[in-house]
C-alpha cells in the first residue's frame, strides 16, 4: 500500500463548513479505482484476525467504507445515522463536534447482544461522532472489536476518547 499516494488523493478545503475548519475532502480518494481499492484493502486489514459480526459506518462517509469492509470480512452492515433519518424503532445520542453539536441513532435491532462490532468512518477528529457510535452500539448490546478510520487528525487528540478499544488509522495528518 502506498500511504503517500493515498495522501496525494485527499484534498483539504479551507472555512469548509465553517471557518477555521480544515476540511479533508476523501472524494478524489474514492474516485481513484487505485485509491479507493487500496484504502478498503488497507482498513480491512486492521479485522482480519478478529471475528467480526457487524460493521458499523457512520453517516455518511463512512457508510461508502464500512459497507466494503464488510463485505470482504463476511459481516453484516449496520448504518448509524444522522438524527431524523432512521424509520424504524430506534435510539438516539447526541454528540459534540469541533464545529458545533449533533445527533446519531440506530435501530434497536440492527445490533444483538454480544455481537462482535468493528466501526468505521472516514475521520476522526475530536472523537466526539465515533463515540457516540460506540455508545449507540453498546446500548443495543454489542461488543465493540475495535475502531477503524481512513484519516486521523492526530492534532485534535480524537484516539483519547477510545483508551479501552483498538483504534487504528489508515492515513494521518
Amino acid at each position: 500500500m502506498d500511504i503517500e499516494y493515498l495522501k496525494s488523493k485527499i484534498r483539504e478545503i479551507m472555512d469548509f463548513p465553517t471557518v477555521g475548519i480544515k476540511f479533508k475532502d476523501i472524494t478524489p480518494l474514492l474516485e481513484d479505482k487505485k485509491a479507493f481499492h487500496q484504502s478498503i484493502f488497507g482498513l480491512t486489514e486492521f479485522f482480519k484476525n478478529e471475528k467480526v459480526d457487524k460493521v458499523v459506518g457512520i453517516d455518511a462517509r463512512g457508510f461508502l467504507l464500512a459497507s466494503a469492509v464488510a463485505y470482504l470480512l463476511n459481516a453484516g452492515m449496520v448504518i448509524v445515522r444522522k438524527k431524523g433519518k432512521l424509520p424504524y424503532d430506534k435510539i438516539v445520542q447526541t454528540h459534540d463536534l469541533e464545529y458545533g453539536s449533533a445527533s446519531l441513532e440506530i435501530h434497536t435491532d440492527s445490533v444483538k447482544k454480544g455481537e462482535r462490532v468493528a466501526i468505521i468512518d472516514d475521520v476522526l477528529a475530536t472523537g466526539g461522532t465515533a463515540e457516540a457510535a460506540v455508545k449507540l452500539v453498546k446500548n443495543v448490546g454489542g461488543d465493540i472489536i475495535s475502531l477503524g478510520f481512513l484519516i486521523e487528525l492526530e492534532s485534535m487528540n480524537g484516539r483519547e476518547k477510545f483508551k479501552e478499544h483498538k483504534v487504528h488509522s489508515l492515513l494521518k495528518f
